[in-house]
């Protein structure tokens, strides 16, 4: 990420914090006053995708994931490693004799002290090895999870960036609508009163005025719309004022064989990556289970200090050495082994899915990549003929030789030619994204 962006969010808290103060001094009439200006942010493309990966929900929450797979193999090798244990007692005892002539007889009471260490080791069990090895294994399942939110959520935010740039492009071309039929209005009056036009070119020409000024109004609405969806994604304040520095614009596209994308979809997905980990894992848990078959040998010890008085304490151990050879338990075991079979074929099975599915977003992207282009250079020719179209109406008016119905026919033509280029601009980068996303390589955008 830029420093200019880190700059910018850093000054932007500063202000926010400032302006909150200022409230508070001032009071709530002064409300108003306050939100007349708010610090100002300024996102390129990059910098809001990169920020998304710090700020987004969804991404902290598999953030946290990662770290419980690593508290969950840290638990498992804490099952190899030695266990250490302390025990201190302190108590007293009477104890029945026996009944001797019909009277029944106790011990005197007797004090006792003692102090034990316990130690424990497990020596050789396959099992827990193997469950350590698949808990490794989850760590790196949980790591690529991780990635993978990371770019979902970049190519999420890029579509939301490239919306809001695209309304941005929608405001402009609605303020030059506004413009041009101000100039319409301005010429009909001019010919009316020269008595070249009537009341009604003047009217019809207010009435679109008006409507133009109308849809720049829903224009302006759908950005800022789009603006607050797009703070939201990335996870930072509403109160600041955004300001995307990116155009929406044409840009190359390198062009690729169906081959070439497949292999470098093969080769970059990180879902592919985590799904094949997933397999392992299953695969590693299927053999924890099986080699519970298998006698384990562990080592237990203890040693201490027990006595009537504590200066007289005598010290005592013992060492024991535990071989465990599994027989029957009720068939437990059978039902585990059973079911992580089943879940290794479900993993396989995932897999294959998961190819196929790469497949077809590679062959859609590639699909919809090359329409969008295309579409682009379509909607180019289309506004630069109806931008001819609108002179020509324009000096037909002029002169007297046409009414200005041709014009505000010229004008809609107009219009909707500057909106298909935009959503053909729009169109041609969100492919780009999906394109990127298909491959992998988002961090080319």
């Amino acid at each position: 990420m830029s420093k200019a962006f880190w700059s910018g969010l850093v000054i932007t808290g500063l202000l926010l914090l400032e302006g909150m103060t200022l409230h508070s001094a001032l009071g709530v009439q002064d409300k108003p006053k306050m939100l007349d200006k708010l610090p100002e942010l300024r996102l390129t493309l990059r910098d809001a995708m990169q920020a998304a990966i710090d700020g987004n929900p969804t991404v902290q929450i598999f953030l946290e994931q990662v770290k419980e797979s690593q508290a969950v193999a840290f638990t498992e090798l804490g099952a190899m490693l030695p266990h250490l244990s302390g025990q201190a007692t302190m108590g007293s005892r009477k104890f029945f004799l026996g009944n001797f002539g019909g009277t029944p007889r106790t011990s005197d009471i007797t004090d006792f002290y003692g102090t034990r260490a316990f130690l424990t080791q497990n020596l050789f069990s396959l099992s827990l090895i193997q469950r350590w090895q698949a808990s490794r294994v989850g760590i790196e399942v949980a790591t690529l999870d991780l990635e993978t939110s990371k770019r979902d959520t970049m190519a999420t935010v890029a579509l939301i960036y490239l919306e809001a740039i695209s309304f941005e492009a929608a405001v402009k071309a609605r303020e030059a609508d506004v413009k041009l039929n101000k100039e319409l209005l301005r010429l009909a009056q001019e010919r009316k009163s020269a008595g070249m036009a009537t009341s009604l070119d003047v009217t019809r020409a207010k009435v679109q005025l008006e409507n133009e000024k109308q849809r720049l109004l829903v224009a302006r609405t759908n950005m800022e719309r789009a603006k607050l969806n797009l703070l939201r994604a990335i996870g930072i304040p509403f109160g600041v004022t955004v300001v995307l520095t990116d155009e929406l614009k044409r840009v190359e596209v390198p062009s690729q064989t169906l081959e070439e994308a497949m292999a470098v979809a093969m080769e970059e997905r990180v879902e592919l990556k985590a799904q094949q980990r997933r397999e392992r894992l299953a695969a590693l848990s299927l053999s924890s289970v099986k080699s519970e078959r298998i006698p384990s040998l562990a080592g237990r010890g203890d040693v201490g200090m027990v006595g009537n008085q504590i200066p007289d304490a005598l010290t005592t151990h013992n060492l024991e050495l535990t071989l465990s050879i599994p027989i029957f338990d009720g068939g437990q075991r059978e039902g585990r082994i059973s079911e992580s079979r089943s879940r290794v074929l479900q993993e396989s099975i995932r897999t294959r899915d998961l190819n196929l599915q790469i497949a077809l977003e590679v062959r859609d992207a590639i699909l919809t990549l090359d329409s969008a282009q295309q579409e682009v250079l379509v909607t180019e020719e289309g506004l630069r003929q109806s931008l001819k179209e609108l002179d020509l109406a324009r000096e037909r008016f002029a002169v007297g030789v046409a009414t200005n119905i041709e014009v505000t026919n010229a004008q809609a033509s107009v219009a909707g030619a500057r909106d298909n280029a935009i959503r053909a601009l729009f169109n041609l980068n969100a492919a780009r994204v999906n394109m990127a996303r298909a491959q992998g390589r988002l961090q080319d955008i």
